[in-house]
């Protein structure tokens, strides 16, 4: 449309706003993936146990969880979002690098919870400002965008840490320092790239009063997320089975090789399904599409019960995994930017952000409790089983063709 603003949703998807918010997602992914990636071994050389590293992630997860959900609804308050983000993306940066300034693994809990702080402030804020900045018809192509900038940055940050680690001989101190560099792209990006469009602050109203006003629809697919949640573990856990079926016949060391081969190409699969995902969510029914995507992780889950362990089968699991992740991570945020009203879009990226953060922390602990006490067929079967139930929730959700768009 001529004379168009750059970041008016009548300007094209692509904007400055999805180019600024997709790059800023690949920058930070970037940072935090690089010092996660030597994390553990990191941990080692401070005299740390594998205890402390389950403890960290998990902390962090959860005050993650709960920034996310505090951050969605006191923010729909304010006239302007966009300087709370920032300053997310900054405190990440600085949290990841203050790794480097550790001494004991408590120190490290400190800065790594500090930074998935960050991280979950400004993500319902991100997803608010990219639905704001395009039409309720690209939608599907905007969040796409996003999920893929995001997953390259999660194949290049574990690439740029072990190239690292060798190039520094092992000096930790500076690999963390490095991280600020994409760590405060990040947050540039979305200072000075990412327009913020005017907006009505929400009047100050309760937090039980704000989620009954949300749509029946998008509580709905809360209950579909948060079911298919409970089995969706986490998919480097992949990882784990790859190696453990692989080593008997090609020995652990190959077998680990391979199987972080395989993680590499779901990760290609996710970065390339994500953009399709969205593409495809544009001219077809998300939640179908999202059925599809829940569909084909009970697939990867009935593989890895059903079929004999070997590189092929394990390709196809991971496969399997990477496009089922794409499209669930994709078409969930869509699907809710077009469920919730704008004025209420952080509150909803917020609660469906800890929806999905709190499914992730008890799926992964329950699938790894069934799968050392049961075995793989058990832990997998209760996977497959909840991830169809989610599929068969979110299938038949009825969404409104004329709900709110921005």
């Amino acid at each position: 449309m001529a004379g168009a603003s750059p970041g008016s949703p009548s300007a094209g998807w692509l904007n400055r706003t999805v180019l600024g918010v997709g790059l800023a997602s690949l920058f930070s992914d970037w940072s935090h993936e690089t010092a996660t990636s030597v994390l553990p071994a990191y941990l080692a050389t401070l005299g740390a146990a594998a205890a402390w590293l389950g403890l960290i992630e998990g902390v962090s997860d959860g005050l993650s969880s709960l920034a996310k959900l505090g951050s969605g609804f006191y923010t729909d308050k304010l006239s302007r979002r966009k300087p709370i983000a920032v300053i997310g993306y900054l405190i990440t940066a600085l949290g990841t690098a203050s790794f480097g300034l550790a001494t004991s693994a408590w120190q490290v809990l400190l800065g790594r919870a500090g930074a998935w702080f960050g991280r979950g402030v400004r993500t319902p804020i991100r997803k608010a400002l990219l639905a704001g900045s395009v039409t309720r018809e690209t939608y599907g192509r905007a969040f796409g965008f996003e999920r893929m900038m995001d997953t390259v940055g999660a194949i290049a940050g574990p690439a740029t840490g072990f190239f690292l680690l060798q190039a520094l001989h092992e000096r930790y101190s500076t690999l963390f320092a490095l991280t600020l560099i994409p760590g405060l792209a990040a947050a540039a990006l979305i200072a000075f790239l990412v327009q913020e469009k005017e907006r009505k602050p929400v009047s100050h109203i309760s937090f039980g009063e704000r989620l009954r006003i949300l749509p029946q629809a998008f509580r709905k697919l809360l209950l579909a997320a948060g079911l298919f949640g409970l089995g969706a573990f986490s998919h480097t856990m992949l990882i784990l089975l790859a190696t453990q079926k692989l080593a008997p016949r090609l020995g652990t060391a190959k077998a680990a090789a391979i199987a972080v081969a395989l993680y590499v190409l779901h990760n290609i699969f996710s970065a390339t399904f994500a953009l399709i995902g969205g593409w495809l969510g544009d001219r077809f029914p998300k939640n179908h599409l999202l059925a599809l995507g829940y569909s084909l992780a009970a697939a990867m889950s009935l593989c890895v019960v059903l079929l004999p362990p070997s590189v092929a089968t394990l390709t196809l699991i991971f496969v399997l995994g990477g496009t089922s992740a794409a499209l669930e991570e994709t078409l969930e945020d869509s699907l809710c930017a077009e469920l919730a009203a704008a004025d209420h879009r952080g509150l909803a990226f917020g609660v469906l952000a800890t929806v999905n953060g709190l499914g992730d922390f008890f799926s992964s602990i329950i699938v790894g409790a069934l799968w050392t006490t049961f075995g793989t067929s058990v832990a997998f079967g209760y996977s497959a089983v909840l991830s169809l139930c989610g599929a068969i929730l979110i299938a038949r959700l009825k969404v409104s063709a004329d709900s709110e768009s921005p």
